[in-house]
């Protein structure tokens, strides 16, 4: 149930991502985002773990800020595999969507996740 809401989340955030960054980012509709929501998860479970092992040298000397680049990378594979219904104009977009969206859902793990926890 918490994977489909992280998906569900996910999803609002790209459409909310696109409306402000309009020129940069582009999503066809709430199906599209929620396509792509879906696709980034994916990739996240199967292929993210590989990119982190593969590049661990550099994320362990850049005390894991490096993390972010390997999200903007999986952003863009997202962007690859979905197709023209959700768009993302180059490297630095996807860097900078990866970043607002770890701080969101961080926020949102914090907040929503630890008072579930809480009322168990």
């Amino acid at each position: 149930m918490r994977w489909l809401l992280g998906i569900a989340i996910n999803a609002v955030l790209f459409i909310a991502l696109a409306g402000y960054f309009e020129d940069s980012f582009y999503i066809e509709g709430f199906g599209a985002a929620l396509g792509a929501s879906f696709v980034l998860a994916i990739l996240n479970v199967l292929v993210k773990p590989i990119l982190i092992l593969l590049t661990l040298p550099i994320t362990v000397v850049t005390i894991g800020a490096f993390l972010l680049v390997i999200n903007a990378v999986t952003l863009l594979l997202t962007d690859t595999l979905v197709g023209s219904s959700f768009e993302i104009e180059g490297f630095w977009m996807a860097f900078l969507i990866s970043v607002i969206m770890s701080i969101v859902n961080m926020v949102l793990q914090k907040t929503i996740f630890s008072e579930k926890k809480e009322q168990k």
